[in-house]
């Protein structure tokens, strides 16, 4: 299953905070996303996908250059990536592809290369270095807003509020009312229209074309009919503690959380706390939600459906992800920030093309988002550079067992803030102890801080995380076995650039191994 194709070309499409249970293939009681049914049942499933960190920014560098974040060392929305690391658009360039990119990768590139007063970094969302920009920035950057207004919408002076319901539109529950653009001028209309402009001229060529569309990510309101798919009583409820307060005194991060993530930051209409809103308003964020995913896999499906009238199809790997998840009002939260699963657990569907591919297989084994790229550049015959953490998942795609699957999962959270400063105020912590490393199994899950209290989840018992058993002391040596776990994880993905390489009397010797 190596470069046999006739083409190389590749889809590469990430969902915005898409979370990891939410298909109707891992048994979703309600997501209706038939187009992405379509893709599983051509192609491979992997169930216990998580993203290596969080948020947009870190889950995305770790995701396109295959480093775990205490490689890259990007640990927050706009922090600059260091221009020594490689990335997946320039693999794809040595092998003679010009990598497309329609969207954002929430990047910020090394002020040590541009000017400090580059416009470049006024925007923590840019593109990463290497790609060629097709359609670049978030919704609310041109080019989308002046698209939209071309078609003759009044844009709001802040541009933000495009996102407010539609003028008039009665919402009796917290974002209930359609989106005052159509579904066919939404964002997620406009990247795929773009897509499929970009691919209208290269019916004969090999490409390569991500496309980050920002649903389902916030604000969460839905244009019309996808905002009505789902009702408030239609979805399941949030998994939560017994009451707020119950919550905060949970562990110090979760209580700072609570007290501290806004509405506002996920409904363009809404006030004070997310912790404020009641069972009912949760119900209605969680039906927006799942609208926003039917509209999504609506246009997913549209580009495919491209894909299969040109005969391009048959010949394109096409994968399917998300940068990170969203807790949807579990444990009182929405969001990616914290330690809870809900946050990293996201999805990975991959069709490959080829008569010995495997068709309509479910992953059970672990895999991570850095695997993604190393698994592409192994697809197209190119090499993996030495540097990534990542390992192709390129043998499950045929049906094959890899010789090292992982037998557990791992990531990083950073919850320093630079302008406000708040959780290190808050919680009394220097910039580099406001941060978390944790390891998941088959049966349990750690997690670590510098200085924060660990916790210990028993997920066979406990699968929504919901008893922190790291204080009792029936589980003292489980704690000390994760905690070493860990830290020999750590060890053993330190930066390794030059480390195979010794100096010797006949010169330089080089030695390559995998990870694992």
């Amino acid at each position: 299953m190596t470069n046999v194709q006739r083409r190389r070309r590749v889809l590469f499409y990430v969902a915005d905070q898409w979370r990891g249970d939410t298909m109707t293939g891992l048994g979703h009681p309600c997501v209706d996303a038939p187009n992405l049914d379509a893709l599983a049942a051509d192609g491979v499933t992997f169930r216990r996908h998580y993203s290596t960190t969080s948020p947009c920014g870190p889950a995305r560098t770790s995701m396109l250059t295959g480093l775990y974040q205490m490689n890259h060392r990007v640990v927050r929305n706009g922090t600059p990536l260091d221009a020594r690391h490689t990335n997946i658009a320039y693999e794809l360039r040595k092998a003679g592809i010009a990598p497309g990119m329609l969207g954002y990768t929430s990047n910020v590139p090394d002020p040590r290369v541009f000017s400090p007063h580059d416009p470049l970094f006024r925007d923590h969302h840019g593109v990463m270095q290497g790609f060629d920009a097709l359609a670049p920035g978030l919704p609310w950057n041109s080019p989308y807003m002046s698209w939209v207004e071309a078609l003759g919408y009044d844009l709001p002076d802040d541009p933000e509020d495009f996102w407010l319901p539609a003028e008039g539109a009665a919402a009796p529950i917290v974002n209930a009312a359609p989106a005052r653009f159509a579904a066919e001028h939404s964002p997620t209309a406009f990247l795929t229209d773009r897509a499929i402009d970009y691919l209208s001229v290269r019916r004969d060529q090999d490409w390569f074309m991500h496309v980050a569309a920002l649903a389902p990510h916030p604000p969460f309101i839905a244009p019309a009919p996808y905002n009505t798919r789902f009702g408030p009583d239609d979805v399941p409820p949030p998994v939560r503690e017994p009451s707020l307060e119950a919550a905060a005194g949970r562990h110090p991060l979760l209580a700072y959380l609570l007290r501290h993530t806004k509405q506002i930051d996920y409904i363009r209409a809404g006030r004070g706390l997310v912790a404020d809103l009641d069972e009912a308003d949760i119900r209605q964020v969680r039906a927006t939600y799942y609208g926003m995913i039917s509209e999504t896999d609506h246009h997913f499906g549209e580009l495919v459906r491209y894909l299969k009238k040109t005969g391009q199809y048959e010949d394109t790997l096409i994968i399917f992800t998300s940068d990170h998840g969203e807790q949807l009002g579990d444990h009182w939260l929405l969001g990616k920030a914290g330690f809870f699963d809900t946050a990293y657990h996201i999805p990975l569907i991959i069709k490959a093309p080829g008569a010995e591919a495997t068709r309509g297989s479910l992953v059970q084994d672990f895999t991570e988002s850095i695997d993604v790229v190393p698994t592409i550049l192994d697809w197209l015959g190119a090499e993996i550079p030495e540097t990534w953490d990542g390992e192709s998942l390129l043998p499950y795609l045929r049906g094959e067992t890899p010789p090292r699957p992982r037998d557990a999962i791992h990531y990083e959270h950073d919850f320093r803030e630079v302008y406000s400063q708040a959780p290190q105020k808050t919680l009394g912590l220097r910039m580099a102890q406001c941060c978390l490393a944790a390891i998941r199994d088959e049966r349990f899950k750690y997690v670590h801080f510098p200085t924060l209290p660990p916790l210990l989840f028993d997920l066979g018992e406990d699968p929504h995380e919901m008893r922190n058993l790291a204080d009792d002391p029936a589980h003292a040596a489980t704690v000390r076995d994760y905690a070493q776990r860990l830290l020999t994880w750590r060890m053993e993905h330190m930066e390794r650039t030059l480390t195979g390489i010794q100096a010797g009397p006949e010169g330089l010797k080089s030695i390559r191994e995998p990870r694992r």
